[in-house]
Formats: C-alpha cells, sequence, structure tokens
C-alpha cells in the first residue's frame, strides 16, 4: 500500500462507494463547482527536517503583506488579550471531552456556567445554553425552536435586512426540516414594519427574526415589534453581533423571546474564517426546547458549591426523535475563551471597546463622504462601528485598488455598495491612509 497511514484498499472504497450509490470518488464530490476543485497533485515536494520546515513557513510567512482589515459583515478584526491564550491553556481547563462526570468536572463546569451567565446578562435575557457552532447555526436552531414550539404554525419570517450568509444558513435548515420561510421587505435600510404587519395577519408564522445591527450597519428601531409578534402567536428572535449588545438595548429589553448571534467579535480571532462561536438565550419558558446543554449550581454532599449538567437534550441522551439538537460541541474551547475574555473587560471595558470603535467608524465616514467620491448608503440612520457606503467608482475596484495600499477596505454589497467596519484595532493612521488612497483613486 502506498500510504501507509491511509488504511483503506481500493476492494474498501469500492464498497463504500457502491453504499453511497456512486460509481467513483469524482462522482461523490460531483457537486463542489470544478473551478473549485484542485486538479493537479499536491505540491508538498520532498521531505524536510524540523529545521528546514520552520525556514519554509519563516519564507511563506515573509510573502503575505498584513493588510489593515476594515472589513466586516459579521467577522470582525479584534483584540485578544495576551492573558486569554494563557488560561486559556491551563489543564483545569484545556480538554475537549463532555463533562459527564461532575466529580472531576468542575473546572470545566464552572466556566461553562460562567459562560451563560455573561452571556444572560449581555443579552438581557433569563438563562443561556452552553454555545452554538457559530451565529448562523444559532439562528436556524432558533427558527427550528419557533416553529416546533407551535406544530401548527411552520412558518418562520426573516428580515431582508439579515446577513445573507445567515439567510443562506436558515434556507438551508428549513429546506430539510420542512419549515417555510418568507421574506420581511425591508425600506430604507430598514425592516419594513408594515410588510411584517401583513405576513403576521395571513397567519400561520411561528417565528419572526429581525437583525440588530442590520446588514448595512444600521439599528433599527424595534418598538413595538414584540407586541406585533407575540399579538400573532409567534415568537420574536433578535440576531446580534455580541459585543454590540454591550452597548446596545439587548433583545431582552426589545421584548424577544430568544437572542442569538455570533460571539466571534468577543475578542476571538479571525482565523481565516473559524472557529467561531454562535450564542443562544432565551426567556426562562424556553429552557426545555434549547438545543445543547445547560450547567447548573447545586450543592454536593458535603453542602459545597458545586456545578453539574442540568440539561442535555441530545440525541444520546434521549430518544432521538425527542432531541431538540445534536449541535452543540463547541461548548469547549471557544465557550472559555470568550468567558475569559468578559472576565478581563468587564462590563466597563466592552463599552469603551464599542466606543473606541464607533469613534472611528463616524470619524471615517465623515471623511470618506468629504471627498467626493463615497457617501453614507443611510444618512438618516444610527450605526455603531459598521457603515455602508455608496461609491462613485464601483466598489471592487476601491477594494483591489486599496488592497495595493495594505488596506482591506471592506466588503462589496452591491456594483456601487462598500460596507466598511472600524474596530479598536484601526489606528488613526490606517485611517487616514484610508481616506488618502480614496481622495487618489
Amino acid at each position: 500500500m502506498r500510504h501507509r497511514y491511509f488504511p483503506h484498499t481500493e476492494e474498501d472504497k469500492a464498497r463504500m462507494l457502491e453504499k453511497c450509490g456512486v460509481e467513483s470518488i469524482d462522482a461523490l464530490f460531483a457537486d463542489i463547482p470544478s473551478e473549485l476543485r484542485l486538479h493537479k497533485p499536491y505540491a508538498l515536494g520532498g521531505p524536510m527536517s524540523e529545521v528546514e520546515v520552520r525556514a519554509f513557513f519563516r519564507r511563506l510567512s515573509a510573502e503575505c503583506a498584513p493588510l489593515a482589515c476594515f472589513a466586516g459583515n459579521g467577522h470582525y478584526d479584534r483584540y485578544t488579550p495576551a492573558a486569554v491564550n494563557a488560561m486559556l491553556a491551563r489543564s483545569e481547563f484545556l480538554t475537549s471531552y463532555t463533562p459527564y462526570q461532575p466529580e472531576i468536572s468542575q473546572g470545566i463546569l464552572q466556566y461553562i456556567f460562567e459562560y451563560q451567565t455573561m452571556m444572560a446578562r449581555l443579552t438581557g435575557m433569563e438563562i443561556s445554553n452552553a454555545s452554538l457552532y457559530d451565529g448562523a447555526t444559532a439562528t436556524a436552531e432558533a427558527m427550528i425552536l419557533a416553529s416546533a414550539n407551535s406544530r401548527k404554525r411552520p412558518r418562520v419570517a426573516y428580515s431582508a435586512t439579515l446577513n445573507a450568509a445567515v439567510v443562506e444558513t436558515i434556507a438551508t435548515y428549513a429546506r430539510y426540516h420542512g419549515i417555510d420561510i418568507v421574506e420581511v421587505a425591508e425600506r430604507d435600510g430598514v425592516t419594513d414594519t408594515d410588510a411584517l404587519r401583513d405576513i403576521l395577519a395571513a397567519g400561520n408564522v411561528g417565528g419572526v427574526i429581525l437583525p440588530q445591527p442590520n446588514r448595512h450597519g444600521v439599528i433599527e428601531d424595534f418598538t413595538g415589534i414584540a407586541d406585533l409578534v407575540h399579538g400573532a402567536g409567534a415568537l420574536f428572535i433578535v440576531n446580534s453581533v455580541a459585543i454590540d449588545l454591550a452597548t446596545l438595548r439587548s433583545p431582552g429589553e426589545w421584548g424577544a423571546d430568544i437572542a442569538v448571534g455570533d460571539a466571534q467579535s468577543l475578542g476571538i480571532p479571525l482565523n481565516f474564517g473559524g472557529p467561531y462561536l454562535g450564542f443562544m438565550a432565551a426567556r426562562k419558558s424556553l429552557m426545555r426546547k434549547l438545543p445543547g446543554r445547560i450547567v447548573g449550581a447545586t450543592v454536593d454532599a458535603s453542602g459545597q458549591r458545586t456545578f453539574v449538567l442540568t440539561l442535555q437534550a441530545r440525541e444520546q441522551h434521549i430518544r432521538r426523535e425527542k432531541a431538540t439538537s445534536n449541535i452543540c460541541s463547541n461548548q469547549g474551547l471557544m465557550a472559555l475563551f470568550v468567558t475569559i475574555y468578559m472576565s478581563l473587560m468587564g462590563d466597563e471595558g466592552l463599552r469603551k471597546v464599542n466606543s473606541i470603535s464607533a469613534a472611528g467608524a463616524h470619524h471615517l465616514a465623515a471623511e470618506l463622504a468629504a471627498t467626493g467620491k463615497m457617501s453614507l448608503a443611510y444618512p438618516h440612520l444610527p450605526f455603531l462601528n459598521e457603515f455602508e457606503m455608496t461609491t462613485t467608482v464601483a466598489a471592487d475596484e476601491v477594494v483591489d485598488a486599496l488592497a495595493r495600499a495594505g488596506i482591506l477596505a471592506g466588503v462589496a454589497t452591491g456594483p456601487h455598495r462598500l460596507l466598511i467596519a472600524v474596530t479598536e484595532m484601526r489606528t488613526a493612521d490606517e485611517i487616514n491612509r484610508y481616506v488618502q488612497s480614496v481622495k487618489d483613486l
């Protein structure tokens, strides 16, 4: 056998392909577009010593020029305090194994409990689960919960201002769970309340998903929305960027039943796309319907405070058809990461990060508008640290030109639309270079 660590023989592979109902490996991966597939052998080269491997990757690294990141759209360049990684590696915490045995898992159980407490406070909700994979799947799980909460209401409505990647995810989940999803139109950069009212009036809606902030970076006003949604017998779900909730009115204050979103903004590095962390918090009455696990505090036989898995409605614990979800394995490392981050930052630190980011964003938006080559897409609407600009030059041209100047300009959301984010990581010099580069277009 050519590859000593590849145990499958040709006969093994043939039997597996037959079981899958396909004739070849290529047919198995036929759904992957050809342009995304590698059509040549891996350029691995020959074997190298450890010294040679290190030198090889140093050369590769030197060829990669880091860009000042002004891109966002659900993924944000945030600062990670050095203490986070140091604490993350401590043996009391560092394990991926599920804490089934509380007597030897108190460290893990405690930080999960603290994570739940912090996320409940941040979202203004009564309870939080022990995390999900990412914000998009957390939103999809909330959609499933809302539909299951009222079996006679298989439709779930979502705002057109919801992040496009989240919409694609909930559409995929809906397709395989027999849920009809319906889009609520947007008007002037925010959810059209009249359109939402009409959809609810048509009946058969189990939940409504609205973003805060939305895909344009706009902070929406949800006044009266909870009453409207609850009056139709549906659940109100708010999708948020976690760190923004340290400053904005929380989902709980808006009267939401479920709060979901991505916690990557709580110091988790971008890492080329992951791992991220989905949060999900809710009203206490929905506790038994939440996917994943919930850790609770109690006392042991000696009367000492201790922590246990209180609810674990996964398919390996109960009958498969009764399980809420099997998506909860990310409760460990990333939940610990943001727990340490939030404990280090505290309420004041989180608000300060938002204040710095907002000040930089509003300054950049004003300076870009002054160039005459960009203007705010929604100048009458509030934003925190992310905003959408209309460009006189094609947005893709702006991105390409600024990349040559060492700047990741943002995310092109249309032919002449650019979504820009500013975090505490962006310096005054980088902001000035951004503006000058636009002037030079």
